[in-house]
């Protein structure tokens, strides 16, 4: 058996297929409130940040309607009042028009707060299944992520696509919040806890041993019945902080995957995202790449959270300003990274697992030619399926090697992980083996 099988095979709940995608709102996203000037703030007003604490990214995944944003609003609320974070009500972290409209959250979000052991970077990722491009985007940015489900509901459609999601892109630790639980008697909150436990396993963490915590999000967000409400977000939060911290790879040269860009008036251009790998400076020199695309830059500002930064390292969620380029020149997937230490590759082996129609793929096989949408980091882009000669089609259900034809030039490297859809479905997931020489064959200009 092939390591990527042995490391990656996990049996699947049959989940509902998600409808199509529906793609990301305004360029100028919510990220904007948090990584952007304040409005009348000069600069120079603003405080450097202080890192005194071990930092963790970490967020909410889980079902639609399930209570994602309502806990993430209740933690800042019950740590403001120990002034460790500010207070975001539920509103603010919906705050784009459509969300507000429809009342779920389309964008990811990121708040951030402090512990007394850790500084988190929080992302509340959207549960409806329209959205899960946007989820997969908000996902690769985590390190630890809580699981919420609802007690009336138990484990949903998008609680299983969240987890195996969670699972392909490399999350390894889990923290589940069993939410709406003063809607539940015991008894239900203990079957469902034994169900969450067992679909865990079925995607491959740990159910036995992960942790879990039953309260009510809302009730700590009113100030209703402390025991089921505040003190159970307390109590999540400690679980949180005994979570070990991930191992960050500084000593490499610097990668920042896009998540956002965008422009503000009379500064410039910034770019948004998680450091994957190594440090930056102000004034170091960057090279952007992806999408067939390279330009080169400077860092003049770094910020995380409104404070200013001389040095961001591997892990920290920033916002990068840089010098010389111009909004519609970059785009969310491409990388901002050390000039020269990456390059863009447009053909690949892979190893393979594609999903069956029991796990929610597809039913009929896959054959050469086939185009899919690869998702991988914050990029999302067009391949087409080469089989070896040797190979007439890949099964649902099997794991294959396959070569992929990307219609545009990415950055990719061997042991890179990525999530095969197409029509709004998942259909498999793979991890980059090798990286092939482009063979010429033009297949993208017939």
């Amino acid at each position: 058996m092939l390591c990527f099988q042995r490391a990656c095979r996990f049996s699947v709940q049959s989940f509902q297929p998600l409808q199509p995608l529906l793609l990301k709102t305004t360029p100028t996203s919510q990220f904007i409130r948090y990584y952007a000037a304040v409005p009348n703030v000069a600069p120079g007003a603003k405080k450097a940040f202080v890192r005194d604490r071990p930092h963790m990214n970490i967020g909410t995944i889980g079902h639609v309607d399930h209570g994602k944003t309502t806990l993430t609003a209740a933690i800042t609320k019950i740590l403001s009042e120990k002034k460790q974070t500010i207070f975001r009500s539920y509103e603010e972290i919906d705050a784009a028009p459509e969300e507000k409209k429809r009342g779920i959250t389309i964008n990811a979000a990121v708040v951030d707060y402090s512990t007394d052991k850790r500084h988190y970077a929080h992302t509340d990722c959207p549960g409806h299944a329209d959205y899960v491009k946007n989820m997969i985007t908000g996902a690769n940015q985590m390190e630890c992520a809580i699981l919420v489900v609802a007690a009336t509901d138990g484990t949903m459609p998008q609680t299983r696509e969240h987890l195996l999601l969670a699972k392909q892109i490399g999350i390894e630790k889990l923290v589940v919040f069993i939410n709406k639980a003063d809607a539940a008697d015991p008894e239900m909150l203990e079957l469902v806890e034994l169900e969450v436990r067992d679909t865990l396993k079925q995607y491959g963490f740990d159910g036995d041993n992960t942790p879990i915590v039953a309260g009510s999000a809302l009730c700590a967000l009113e100030g209703k019945d402390p025991q089921v409400g505040r003190e159970k977000i307390l109590e999540l939060l400690n679980v949180i902080d005994e979570v070990p911290m991930p191992k960050r790879e500084k000593d490499k040269p610097f990668l920042l995957p896009i998540e956002h860009v965008f422009s503000i008036t009379g500064r410039g251009t910034v770019v948004t995202g998680r450091i994957e790998r190594g440090t930056v400076a102000l004034q170091a020199p960057v090279e952007i790449i992806g999408y067939n695309q390279s330009l080169k830059s400077t860092v003049t500002g770094i910020e995380m959270f409104h404070q200013l930064m001389s040095q961001a390292e591997a892990g920290d969620q920033v916002g990068l300003l840089l010098r010389g380029v111009k909004r519609d020149e970059i785009r969310r997937g491409q990388v901002v990274c050390e000039p020269k230490s990456q390059s863009m590759q447009n053909y690949i082996q892979a190893q393979v697992y594609m999903l069956s129609k029991k796990e929610g793929g597809r039913a009929k096989p896959f054959l050469s030619r086939y185009q899919l949408q690869v998702f991988s980091k914050s990029w999302d882009c067009p391949a087409y399926i080469v089989l070896p000669e040797n190979k007439e089609m890949v099964m649902p259900g099997e794991d294959a090697t396959i070569e992929l034809d990307f219609q545009k030039k990415m950055v990719l490297e061997p042991g890179q992980r990525f999530t095969l859809r197409a029509s709004g479905t998942t259909l498999g997931y793979g991890v980059v083996s090798k990286i092939l020489p482009d063979p010429g064959r033009g297949n993208w200009d017939n």
